[in-house]
């Protein structure tokens, strides 16, 4: 059974540790190594793919293999870029004396609790929306389980948000009609901004939920905590429509491993996998061993990469 590339936007989460980044890398590098066109994005503060491929990487494409670019997403300077273009949008919209306490309430919001998460989100939006016509995939290696259920669920609750704001500032409007504009109509261009947002955030949504487009992988090792983590992590985004049902369960003693401790470990290690299948029974199950070495270069990737998909190995 191979892991399926059909989908052309793929997430891949789970537990700090478990080997998210090198799952992340290694499907990318499979598909691209395949003929596909593919971007491989990082939204983990850790940042990991620079060191996989050898190489520095930045917030802009960079191309680290053959049909292979990367970008790494900074949370901070995107919650920067996303004040400045809300600051640059309300700029030519508010009176003049006004734009002093506006920039003021808007470097308030940048420290609010979610702010990075929502610049985040939105640039992941533009990503998808941007990059979808020129890559056959986009793979998201993500943060951490907890970060990324919050990051995955915003369009749900942005959506709810901004259809507050929207109803607010419309009644807002029918209220200046009647008062001081005869009931005529009055143009609003926050309005007309706060609908554009919104049309962006409801096509990103459509994408996410849309099975035939999106995927979403997780990956464990079998041990108690990523098990625990992961059956949290997909209760929590079933009721945003969101289903995990691909799991790669990584760094699996493997067979020939010997000596007291390994037999012990192994012990142990049949426990969880046994929980595993049936925790997990309705799911994907892909199996990776724990290798000798670090999975940290192209013949790494590819090795990694044949437990998920057909890659052949590099020569």
């Amino acid at each position: 059974m191979d892991l399926d590339l059909q989908q052309p936007i793929l997430f891949v989460g789970g537990k700090g540790g478990v080997g998210k980044s090198t799952t992340a890398a290694s499907l990318a590098f499979a598909a691209a190594s395949g003929g596909k066109q593919v971007l491989l994005v990082s939204t983990d503060p850790a940042h990991n793919l620079g060191d996989i491929f050898n190489c520095s990487i930045g917030t802009g494409r960079k191309q680290v293999a053959d049909r292979l670019s990367v970008i790494e997403v900074d949370a901070a300077h995107e919650a920067d870029a996303y004040i400045k273009g809300v600051k640059d949008n309300l700029s030519g919209l508010v009176k003049s004396s006004l734009v002093e306490e506006v920039n003021r309430q808007m470097d308030m919001a940048k420290t609010s609790p979610g702010a990075e998460e929502a610049a985040l989100f939105d640039r992941i939006v533009s990503i998808i929306l941007e990059e979808q016509d020129r890559f056959d995939h986009i793979i998201f290696d993500t943060a951490p389980t907890g970060h990324t259920v919050r990051l995955l669920s915003l369009p749900e609750l942005m959506g709810v948000w901004m259809d507050g704001m929207l109803e607010r500032r419309r009644k807002t409007n029918q209220n200046y009609s009647q008062l001081l504009n005869d009931g005529e109509p009055i143009e609003d261009p926050i309005f007309d901004v706060l609908m554009k947002r919104r049309e962006k955030f409801e096509r990103a949504r459509e994408i996410l939920l849309d099975h035939a487009k999106t995927g979403f992988i997780f990956v464990l090792n079998p041990e108690k905590l990523p098990i625990e983590e992961t059956k949290k992590a997909i209760a929590q985004l079933e009721p945003f429509h969101m289903h995990i049902d691909t799991l790669v369960i990584n760094k699996v003693l493997p067979q020939q491993a010997e000596g007291e401790f390994f037999h012990k470990r192994k012990q142990i290690e049949k426990r969880y996998l046994e929980e595993i299948d049936r925790a997990f029974s309705d799911k994907k199950l892909f199996y990776v061993p724990l290798f000798s070495e670090d999975m940290s270069d192209v013949e790494g990737l590819s090795r990694y990469a044949q437990f998920l998909t057909s890659l052949p190995p590099v020569k």
